[in-house]
């Protein structure tokens, strides 16, 4: 198989450039606030602690879930910003369920995750419903629905909520023992008592699933094909209607798995505590992984990574830790630019190499006559 070196270098060039670009924006962002540029690098590019790496991987774990919610939408070019809405319904749902106990052990986890997915298809359900019956845009359907799933959510939470001496949280009732999914030790590694998540295995196969479906599924090619050109779609008899119900159905399961791992092997309940933002934070990482299921992993580390070095900068470098969060925006919008930036450069390099081919087979043409 011959190696095409210009496809390889532009593939390289992509992230090159974005890395470069971020490091320079951020740079100068540090300069501009008279904020110590080197103490920064040095607390965010310095090793982490084997405690931290086990925090990044948990923290990538649920990342990637979301990204995948996010990614399946972005890839049938619909815009599923309601991600954060539907994992909270759904991780809701599952732990009032998981949390009466009505199943022994794991057949309590399992069902409690299936009761996840079909929460958060049926919330998804409603802007695809709308987009395809109304023709409402997803965008702003599903940024309402986040704001009705927070408030809704609060209302019932308060209905479900288990009162617990000597805590002013609320929250549903607390997992029994054997409906807890156990974590991963990795202290032969690492030297850490803190462990992986269990349910990292579920991310897992959730990637592989998306990959699969993708690229070895008529649903997946149709799903591919509908985003990249809807008139060519319908040309050749994809129903497009029904595949944004069924993009926006199983984004919305994918996203009712996000809050799986924490419910199981951390939190083990839902309260006014719960973590927020993952929806967005998967749209970070589905972007800066270019809706590739490994890409997203490097993305999702890259993003855990940031927020559990982040906690120094204070102490280290005397900044605030909400310097990441632009750093984040800086790295994603310089990923979004330089994909595009090489994108062109190749559609002209490869606009030159054909126009060079067929002048070649033009002058050959001349001389074959002129002979």
């Amino acid at each position: 198989m011959k190696l095409d070196l210009r496809r390889i270098g532009l593939a390289v060039a992509a992230p090159v450039l974005a890395i470069g670009v971020a490091l320079i924006l951020a740079t100068l962002i540090l300069l501009v606030a008279g904020d110590p540029v080197v103490a920064v690098w040095q607390v965010l590019f310095k090793a982490p602690l084997p405690r931290q790496v086990v925090a990044i991987v948990n923290e990538a774990t649920v990342l990637y879930l979301s990204a995948v919610a996010v990614a399946i939408g972005f890839k049938m070019n619909l815009f599923n910003i309601g991600v954060d809405g539907q994992y909270r319904v759904a991780s809701f749902a599952a732990a009032v369920f998981a949390g009466a106990n009505f199943l022994p052990g794991w057949l309590n986890i399992a069902v409690a995750i299936v009761i996840s997915m079909i929460t958060g298809a049926l919330w998804a359900l409603i802007a695809g419903a709308l987009k395809v019956g109304r023709g409402v845009s997803e965008v702003i359907s599903t940024i309402m629905l986040n704001y009705i799933a927070t408030y809704l959510v609060a209302f019932f939470l308060k209905m479900a909520a288990v009162k617990v001496e000597g805590s002013n949280a609320t929250s549903t009732a607390v997992l029994a023992e054997d409906s807890r999914v156990p974590g991963i030790s990795v202290n032969w590694l690492l030297a850490t008592n803190n462990k992986i998540y269990g349910l990292i295995f579920l991310a897992i196969a959730v990637g592989f699933i998306y990959w699969f479906v993708l690229n070895k599924t008529r649903f997946g090619f149709d799903l591919r094909a509908t985003g990249q050109s809807e008139t060519a779609a319908v040309a050749s008899g994809i129903n497009v209607k029904k595949m944004v119900l069924a993009s926006m159905v199983i984004s919305g399961a994918a996203a009712g798995l996000v809050g799986m791992p924490l419910l199981f092997g951390q939190d083990y309940a839902y309260g006014d505590t719960v973590q927020a933002g993952l929806g967005f934070a998967g749209i970070s990482v589905a972007l800066l992984g270019r809706n590739h299921p490994a890409g997203m992993a490097i993305a999702a580390l890259l993003w855990g990574y940031l927020s559990q070095i982040s906690n120094g900068l204070q102490i280290s470098a005397g900044v605030s830790d909400k310097l990441v969060l632009i750093i984040q925006g800086i790295i994603v919008l310089s990923v979004v630019i330089a994909y595009e930036v090489v994108r062109r450069a190749g559609l002209r390099l490869e606009q030159r190499r054909v126009a060079s081919e067929l002048a070649a087979q033009a002058s050959t043409k001349t001389e074959e006559v002129a002979v």
